[in-house]
């Protein structure tokens, strides 16, 4: 697989040609069980094959439960600098129901031992936890303060078909997911942080000054990207393209030097509509001069009379040429955004 990977990122070098790598990302599957050799041979092919800038932003998503004294040593030594924990509760009940591999003990611990050696650190939290109360919730937060965690990523909990959680729900052994829960822990959520000191530059990521996630900020603002390895998407500003979902024949395809991908182009229309909702979604909005210089006339004539009736009822506001999400209207903003796409 390692291999694979590599020689994937050799084949799309010129899909870089044109611009340098400011982020590089381990994520998606359980990347902290590379080994940090298998970590280094990875970025020693993207430094040999593309244009990187003095100081990227590496990061590594890790499980709580692979961040052993031992890892965290082992990846001292590879250029990684920057550690996304996914700690989701320190509930031992709430990783029990999420069928979390770590426990509240593991959760704790590994973040306090990553704090020895990195100081750039990123956890995520769930929310909307049939059961979690507001008490709860909030200890969770406060854990994290206690930390003094740079960046935290939030997330309200899903149910995905044909797991555990879905059955329980539909056994009725636990509650369904309250949407009016998840909105009371989201807005507890920004009120807390923000009077902490960090910034909800995007709906689901809050960090410090000077600690916002180079990789989410650049996605949410529509930057190109490289998807390397099964699964994985890319974005080139204009397609968007996706790897075989198979382990096997994603190796396979490599080893005859094939690139195991597909490759759709997006419309005008597409790259508006995802630009509406990816730039409702961040603390820097929808930029009403670059919907008429990149999409036209036709767009922002659109957009403008499409806004009215949401700032009409406090639900987007204008500034200097942006628009915006209130803060009351974030929980609902993915609604709105659908409701300004514009339809062919």
């Amino acid at each position: 697989m390692i291999d694979a990977i590599c020689d994937e990122l050799i084949l799309r070098k010129v899909e870089a040609q044109y611009w340098s790598v400011e982020h590089i990302y381990f994520g998606g599957g359980t990347p902290s069980l590379c080994t940090s050799e298998e970590i280094t041979k990875i970025l020693e092919t993207i430094y040999q094959h593309y244009e990187v800038v003095s100081d990227p932003e590496i990061t590594l998503e890790a499980n709580p439960d692979d961040l052993t004294f031992k890892k965290i040593k082992a990846l001292v030594k590879t250029n990684v600098n920057r550690l996304s924990i996914g700690v989701q509760s320190f509930f031992e009940e709430d990783l029990q129901l999420m069928n979390r591999a770590h426990n509240s003990k593991e959760a704790l611990q590994s973040i306090q031992q990553a704090l020895n050696y990195f100081s750039n650190i990123s956890v995520d939290l769930i929310y909307g936890i049939p059961g979690m109360s507001l008490e709860n919730w909030d200890k969770n937060i406060q854990q994290i303060l206690n930390l003094a965690i740079p960046h935290i990523s939030c997330y309200a909990l899903t149910v995905e078909e044909n797991t555990a959680l879905k059955k329980m729900i539909a056994n009725k052994k636990i509650a369904p997911i309250n949407e009016d829960l998840a909105a009371k822990h989201y807005q507890h959520l920004v009120e807390r942080l923000r009077k902490s000191g960090y910034i909800n530059y995007e709906f689901s990521n809050f960090g410090k000054p000077g600690f916002f996630s180079g990789n989410n900020t650049a996605y949410w603002q529509g930057k190109p990207y490289i998807g390397i390895g099964p699964s994985a998407h890319s974005f080139d500003g204009t397609s968007r393209s996706w790897n075989v979902a198979n382990n096997a024949k994603y190796i396979k395809a490599l080893e005859a030097q094939q690139l195991p991908s597909e490759k759709e182009i997006l419309s005008t229309t597409d790259r508006y509509n995802e630009y509406i909702m990816t730039g409702l979604r961040t603390q820097w909005g929808v930029s009403k001069k670059k919907v008429e210089e990149i999409f036209g006339s036709i767009y922002i004539n659109y957009l403008e009379q499409e806004i009215i009736p949401f700032v009409e009822k406090g639900q987007l506001r204008e500034k200097d040429g942006n628009i915006y999400l209130t803060q009351e209207s974030k929980f609902i903003g993915d609604g709105i955004s659908s409701d300004l796409f514009f339809v062919d």
